[in-house]
């Protein structure tokens, strides 16, 4: 399993040295392109991977877990590199007309890919030291894509983006070295059984809070959001999609990986925090979207406020909760991307992201106008679209959970999203330019209504794809949903022993046999899995 699990980031590094190295010419762009392409496929081989035969571990090295480097891939890992895979050639596709000579010049292909490594390791990685080390290979590699072309307004965004981020590292770090001192291991699947023996679980909980935090950093939760709508908008818009499609989401994807593996000692208090925080979330970000008037700046808060309906996901601690937690984290991402990408084009027909600056992109460009409803309909839950599954699966879990006042938010929520996204329809799409103007694509060369174009209407695609056929992925999320809830398999892969404690007796929301709430299907069976050597 070593080259399966390990090809999604050798392949990035790779590409980026190769990138780096013909920086200054037009094969550096087409490497990009030819490495996330290549990105993709070895995704695609791993997800059969995990597929055919559960959960999969390789040892780095052959260092026996858990002393050495543990790379794994369950159904959540493995559908998390794809959706990396995916939304990098999407992105890199479009970088072939977005990014000028000069940032291609500075590097700009070797950081994407870098960064693209950074993230597919955070997702495969069994070892929460490394989990650290892949979150700074993302950190420089995202700070140098954020000031590249050195404007004032990305050093300013980026300083404060760096700024928070460190903070942010230096507690992840100072958590790491006490969790080491208490367990005496790092790698989580060790660590599943080794909280369970600590003698002081006081402690255990405050380092599962300074988790939390430096985890929230990362995913932009309340209150610790502020780094990213002062960010996200001032860099190229390739960067920005791909910022908005993936780096919040390995944060997420970190608090939910150590939150239904490692730190399950008192669900009730740790999760009821997580509670608070996804309702906060929520309002605050669509509450600031709503306050906005620029098209980059409004998806930008909205990125926090979707981010709330993740976590609300993990905070409610169910197995539906957790299904549309997962769907939601896919669904999330291509949808995310593909309007930052649809913004783009917006600036370069109508000269502007400035919503007062810009109109008639409805009468003059009718395809990008339909390209953008696609995904604005399915982020503000529009059925059947794909948001709209994502959001009735959250919503009923918390109905089922007894949490109204949460469901009340998570609707109101969607439709403050509706207001935002009527906001930019009306303003960018519906009204006369303010100076007479007529953004049409037509003015753009065919050679980059194809780049811009291609991958807009690829990620829309799949948008209708999941929201008109939901119950293969749905399916797919129940799985994800069940090896989180019960890791034996995780647990067997890494370290070839079903080591598991019996978690009856602790305090929390739900334990791994809760029973499936009515309306959906029984959780299926996981494979067994097959051992590394």
């Amino acid at each position: 399993m070593s080259w399966v699990l390990a090809s999604p980031i050798i392949i990035p590094f790779a590409t980026a040295v190769l990138a780096f190295l013909f920086r200054r010419g037009p094969e550096g762009r087409w490497l990009s392109v030819i490495g996330s392409a290549a990105l993709l496929a070895a995704s695609i081989v791993l997800m059969i991977e995990v597929l055919d035969d559960g959960v999969v571990a390789a040892q780095m090295g052959q260092w026996a877990a858990p002393f050495g480097i543990t790379l794994v891939a369950d159904l959540l890992s493995a559908v998390m590199v794809v959706i990396t895979g995916i939304t990098g050639l999407a992105v890199a596709v479009y970088a072939l007309s977005d990014i000028d000579q000069r940032k291609e010049a500075l590097g700009y292909h070797a950081l994407f890919q870098v960064l693209l490594a950074g993230v597919c390791g955070a997702f495969l990685t069994g070892d929460i030291f490394n989990l650290y080390v892949w979150f700074e290979v993302m950190l420089i590699s995202s700070f140098g894509l954020l000031i590249l072309g050195g404007q004032k307004m990305q050093l300013d965004g980026g300083i404060k983006y760096v700024t928070l981020n460190l903070v942010s590292t230096i507690l992840f770090l100072a958590g790491v070295g006490l969790l080491y001192g208490m367990t005496g291991t790092l790698n989580m699947a060790d660590l599943h059984g080794a909280v369970q023996r600590v003698e002081n679980p006081g402690l255990l909980v405050v380092i599962a809070v300074m988790f939390m935090i430096a985890f929230g950093v990362k995913a932009a939760v309340f209150p610790l959001f502020f780094w990213l709508p002062a960010s996200y908008h001032t860099p190229a818009f390739s960067v920005s999609a791909i910022f908005a499609g993936l780096l919040t989401k390995v944060g997420v994807y970190a608090l939910i990986r150590t939150f239904t593996l490692i730190f399950t000692t008192d669900v009730a208090y740790t999760h009821t925090i997580l509670l608070w925080v996804a309702g906060f979330t929520m309002v605050t970000g669509v509450l600031g979207a709503a306050a906005m008037n620029d098209f980059r700046r409004i998806l930008s808060f909205h990125i926090v406020s979707q981010i709330g309906y993740m976590i609300l996901g993990l905070a409610l601690y169910t197995p539906l909760a957790l299904v549309g937690a997962v769907f939601y984290l896919v669904h999330h991402i291509i949808v995310k991307a593909n309007l930052f990408l649809v913004a783009g084009v917006a600036q370069r027909i109508a000269g502007s992201t400035d919503l007062d600056r810009i109109g008639g992109l409805y009468r003059h460009a009718p395809l990008l106008g339909l390209l953008f409803l696609i995904p604005a309909f399915s982020l503000a839950g529009f059925p059947p679209l794909s948001g709209f599954w994502a959001k009735y699966v959250l919503i009923k879990a918390s109905l089922d959970a007894e949490h109204y006042v949460l469901a009340g938010v998570a609707l109101a929520v969607g439709l403050l999203t509706i207001y935002s996204m009527t906001k930019i329809w009306g303003n960018a799409f519906w009204k006369p330019h303010p100076d007479g103007a007529e953004p049409r694509l037509s003015q753009l060369s065919g050679t980059d209504r194809a780049a811009l174009l291609t991958p807009i209407a690829v990620l829309a695609g799949m948008t209708c794809v999941i929201g008109f056929f939901p119950e293969p992925f749905v399916q797919f999320a129940e799985r994800a949903a069940a090896q989180l809830l019960d890791p034996t398999d995780y647990v067997a892969a890494v370290l070839g022993t079903s080591d598991v404690p019996d978690l009856s007796g602790s305090t929390g929301f739900a334990t791994p046999d809760v029973p499936v709430p009515d309306g959906v299907d029984a959780l299926p069976e996981t494979p067994e899995t097959e051992v590394a050597p």
